[in-house]
């Protein structure tokens, strides 16, 4: 049968929704949706001391580390997947260390796929996180350092809560493009039942089985989900705005 054909067949079945749900590869949803939370999880712990750097830093060169943090924005993802692998392969320091702790290597595991993806996911965290600390109006955190305030309790008192769209946004964005890798996925974590098989690579297969109707099924769900995501964010930052208008 062509491909034609299977086309065809599978546009006159007309699957309704409980029948698209039913033919989802649930476990590679829940795979991948483990996989998201955990990567947005350490990219705001690991985002927010980095974009503080970079948006409060006087240091001559830091233009370097923004162009190394954004780095995975215009490369493509089997470049950065390729050298994940590298570093994360029995060869390298990362992957021994690792096998003698655990007696296997990082490369084609879960946990090896939460490090690709928060690599190739931390522009995604950082960079609204640092426009949104750089925006904040510099006399409110300078009146909080003449009151004798500590940076600390500043950060958390004065910046985080301007900085609310910002550190939405940058949740949001996270959370929706480590749902939606492929690149980096594939070659870091490759293509393992219940272990490192995702979403879009779970369509990417379906596909390539002329599946067209679970493919279907699963595509709609990743859309549902970025629009879900997306109508988030543009309605809390709305009313954020509407509170706090912008000068």
């Amino acid at each position: 049968m062509n491909i034609a054909a299977v086309t065809s067949q599978n546009e006159s079945d007309s699957p309704g929704a409980i029948t698209l749900l039913w033919r989802m590869d649930w476990q590679a949803f829940w795979l991948t949706f483990r996989l998201a939370l955990i990567v947005t999880a350490l990219l705001l712990a690991l985002g927010l001391p980095l974009a503080y750097w970079i948006a409060f830093s006087r240091w001559r060169w830091k233009f370097l580390f923004e162009a190394f943090v954004a780095l995975p924005i215009v490369l493509p993802p089997t470049v950065l997947g390729f050298y994940v692998l590298i570093a994360l392969g029995e060869r390298s320091p990362l992957g021994r260390w690792w096998e003698s702790m655990t007696g296997h290597t990082l490369a084609f595991t879960f946990e090896g796929l939460v490090i690709g993806s928060v690599l190739y996911s931390l522009p995604f965290a950082v960079q609204p996180f640092a426009a949104s600390f750089s925006a904040v109006d510099s006399r409110l955190l300078n009146a909080s350092a003449v009151l004798g305030v500590a940076k600390f309790r500043t950060f958390w008192r004065v910046i985080v809560p301007l900085s609310f769209s910002g550190l939405v946004t940058g949740v949001a964005l996270t959370f929706a493009h480590t749902i939606g890798e492929f690149g980096v996925v594939l070659m870091v974590g490759g293509n393992i039942p219940g272990v490192t098989r995702t979403l879009s690579i779970n369509i990417f297969d379906q596909v390539q089985d002329l599946n067209y109707a679970g493919a279907n099924a699963t595509a709609l769900v990743l859309i549902a989900i970025a629009f879900v995501l997306l109508s988030i964010v543009y309605s809390l930052n709305r009313s954020v705005w509407s509170i706090w208008p912008r000068p």
